[in-house]
């Protein structure tokens, strides 16, 4: 996929709402709501998953978070597969499960380890990778994509407090005081 349209200024807003097509961990009620535009190839998103983690963990049920599909295609070349395989994952109810293993083997993303890592989550891994190689899943990456270029996102990790573009550092000190001022 390509960047397309516009770059959004600082602060900018998010374009399309939270909803219920949205992967949602945390409930309606949490005090604020984090939403992550991420590439399962991008080393940045792999760090900011760990950060993500600690974070849940630290705000519990104060905060929701949510993932949006932003791969980088032209420069990380298992992006959109591997995102398609979360997406594919999600279909056998386990999206969370999926996201959480590519981002531990994220400098192993080729199809067969893929597979490899559906079956070890219990998923049909010949369903999936059907999927994938379908493009299935596709229409939905390119909706998170262009839902995040109408909001400004131009690389990975970009991440919004409450529907507002954050700019601040995605160490976790800095993510945890912006959630809870």
């Amino acid at each position: 996929m390509k960047l397309k349209g516009t770059v959004a200024a600082p602060g900018e807003t998010l374009a399309v709402p939270v909803n219920k097509r949205d992967h949602i961990q945390g409930g309606e009620k949490a005090q604020r709501t984090l939403v992550e535009y991420g590439d399962y190839q991008c080393p940045y998103c792999g760090e900011a998953w760990a950060v993500v983690k600690e974070l849940q963990k630290q705000l519990g049920s104060r905060v929701r978070f949510v993932y949006r599909n932003f791969p980088l295609a032209e420069i990380h070349p298992h992006a959109e597969h591997a995102a398609e395989a979360a997406e594919a994952a999600g279909a056998q109810g386990r999206f969370w499960e999926m996201h959480d293993m590519l981002y531990q083997n994220q400098e192993a993303l080729e199809d067969e380890d893929i597979a490899e890592y559906a079956a070890a989550l219990g998923l049909d891994p010949e369903r999936l990778m059907r999927e994938v190689e379908a493009g299935t899943y596709r229409a939905r990456l390119r909706e998170d994509f262009e839902g995040g270029v109408r909001s400004g996102v131009n690389g990975t990790p970009t991440f919004f407090i409450d529907d507002v573009r954050y700019e601040g550092s995605d160490d976790l000190d800095s993510l945890v005081a912006a959630l809870t001022k």
